[in-house]
């Protein structure tokens, strides 16, 4: 191999590794944008959403293809506003009538892309605008739009590209006659749009009547962000005002950073019986497209250049979209907060309640007072804790009244404090999303002020699980004390319903009477416990069933909970990692864009 060739080898090799590295950059905004959710209504979401679309629109109308395919034919987008003759161009342009114009707006209802025999590979495959549909056309007998003859009927044709192969147009060179982009018909503008974000360059047609309208300046302008090449065509300019209006649209053009563009201006003139401009008219815009097809080099140019401006447009965006999507983050860290708050605080309160004694009142009490009696069994404990031990066997011996009926009351009183204190949780995380317009949108007409209707019934079945799990503990803990099985074996259901009473009353908070008499009874049933098991075991095992208990509470307040966080998405802690690799990416496509 010669030194040239293998100059030339290294070079392509670079430049293709260059151009795969570039394509998986523009992969990975793709998967980002396409996974982009933007659930929470924030100011600025709605157009942050459009932008994402948009963006990943152009990836796979543009970008994506054009850096795959840098050498394929330039697409030169024919756009403008209702009636500025953009049909009647290109037909001037091909030299015959391809397209429909006409009085009915919106005219163009199905994009026409006219291109060279040669170049139809490029184009019928879904290389470029990959979610339209090819129709392929054909060219009719004289003065017949191509359109109306040889085509392929297409249901959707609002999704549809006509294809027409046509000598006339030079090779290198395709146009696409796209609709109106101020169109009467949202589908038309949004199709308008479309194309003109997958062109190379445009051919802008506009009107001496209209050249100051403001959608057409918008989407100029947006041309000036990407660097595309523009070509400004004024049309139907009267007699004696040409010099006049151009200098005025050029100095706009200046304004708006297009002061480059070619201006092309057309004289109003009489259409002849094809409905065909005077060849003169349009002669100077052919030859400047025939020369643009001529010069492949100047062709690439236009590409990279085109390329390489949209690919910075698109970092803009991104960056854009990693601010919305930290917004959201941040949005949403303070709804879960504000649910997660809520229920934290329920969660605290039902703490308080199940150990400050606040149980040992009302049904629960009476049915303490049934199973303990009020007379034997604390003159027993009254004549001293070293006699308890002898007298806890007779004690359990006899037939005192069931333990059950202290649980159920239990079961029934636990079971209002948590349902209650759910309940308040609910209404306030409700009403702090009210009060937040993201949270709003997320409940709509939905209220979600109380609990499920299945919730009293969980909470009474973790209840009754929970009286097993310290009935276990029991058990547990009697095992290793065999010389006290005989009266373990006749007391594990009344031990534990000592412990439960023991956990309901671990920091006091009883006053008055209550003291005497509910206060009082827990007292002797820790010291019951105490002289069976020993004063650290009691400890042991009241941290343990409290343990138990708020762990139960916590799925209960959780699975509340989760209703309102559901709506909200996943949401971490911290930075928001979409956002900051939106971020990362924009820089890299900054980068990108410049050619670096």
């Amino acid at each position: 191999m010669s030194p040239t060739n293998s100059a030339n080898s290294a070079h392509d090799g670079a430049a293709s590794r260059v151009q795969e590295a570039a394509v998986a950059l523009l992969e990975a905004v793709r998967g980002e944008l396409a996974s982009l959710e933007l659930a929470l209504e924030l100011p600025g979401t709605a157009e942050a959403r459009r932008t994402a679309r948009s963006a990943l629109g152009q990836l796979d109308d543009y970008i994506l293809p054009r850096y795959r395919s840098l050498d394929a034919p330039l697409l030169a987008v024919v756009g403008g506003s209702t009636g500025a003759g953009k049909s009647t161009l290109v037909n001037a342009l091909a030299g015959h009538p391809v397209t429909r114009a006409g009085a009915i707006r919106p005219t163009t209802r199905q994009p026409i892309l006219l291109h060279h025999p040669a170049d139809a590979p490029w184009f019928t495959s879904t290389r470029v605008l990959p979610t339209l549909a090819r129709v392929h056309g054909r060219l009719a007998g004289a003065g017949t739009p191509a359109t109306l003859a040889g085509a392929t009927p297409d249901a959707s044709a609002m999704k549809s590209l006509v294809l027409v192969a046509d000598p006339a147009v030079p090779e290198g060179v395709a146009l696409l006659d796209a609709p109106d982009v101020d169109s009467i018909s949202d589908d038309n503008r949004q199709l308008a749009a479309q194309l003109l974000a997958a062109a190379d360059l445009w051919l802008f047609v506009t009107t001496a009547n209209r050249y100051a309208d403001a959608v057409p300046w918008k989407l100029l302008v947006d041309a000036a962000s990407r660097d595309i090449l523009v070509a400004v065509v004024l049309d139907r300019v009267p007699p004696g005002a040409e010099e006049e209006v151009g200098a005025d649209l050029r100095a706009m053009l200046t304004r708006e950073g297009l002061g480059e563009s070619k201006l092309f201006v057309v004289p109003e003139a009489a259409l002849d019986a094809m409905g065909m401009l005077p060849s003169a008219s349009s002669a100077p815009i052919s030859g400047w497209l025939r020369d643009i097809a001529a010069d492949s080099a100047g062709r690439a140019e236009i590409a990279r250049r085109t390329l390489n401006g949209t690919v910075r447009s698109l970092s803009g965006k991104v960056a854009g979209l990693a601010q919305a999507a930290r917004d959201q983050h941040d949005a949403g860290r303070q709804l879960a907060d504000d649910v997660t708050d809520a229920f934290a605080d329920a969660a605290m309160r039902i703490s308080r309640a199940t150990s400050d004694g606040s149980l040992l009142r009302g049904e629960v009490l009476a049915r303490w007072q049934d199973f303990v009696g009020t007379g034997d069994f604390f003159r027993a404990m009254e004549s001293g804790i070293g006699r308890v031990r002898d007298r806890i066997g007779a004690f359990f011996k006899g037939q005192p009244p069931p333990a059950v009926k202290v649980e159920a009351a239990i079961e029934t009183g636990l079971q209002a404090v948590i349902v209650d204190q759910a309940s308040r949780a609910a209404e306030d995380a409700d009403q702090r999303w009210r009060a937040d317009p993201a949270g709003r949108a997320l409940l709509g007409a939905e209220d979600l002020s109380g609990t499920t209707p299945g919730f009293p019934a969980e909470v009474a079945a973790e209840i009754r699980a929970w009286q097993g799990d310290v009935l276990n503990l029991i058990r547990a803990e009697g095992a290793v004390k065999r010389s006290q099985a005989r009266w373990l074996s006749f007391g594990v259901n009344g031990l534990g319903v000592v412990l439960m009473i023991v956990v309901f009353s671990l920091t006091g908070g009883l006053t008055g009477a209550e003291i005497g008499i509910a206060g009082g009874t827990a007292v002797v049933g820790q010291k019951l416990l105490e002289a069976v098991f020993g004063e650290d075991a009691v400890r042991r095992l009241a941290n343990e069933a409290r343990q138990s208990l708020e762990g139960r509470c916590a799925e209960l307040l959780e699975r509340q909970q989760q209703r309102f966080l559901e709506r909200i998405g996943p949401v971490q802690d911290g930075t928001a990692p979409l956002a900051d690799r939106l971020d990362g990416l924009a820089v890299k496509l900054a980068k990108l864009g410049e050619g670096a």
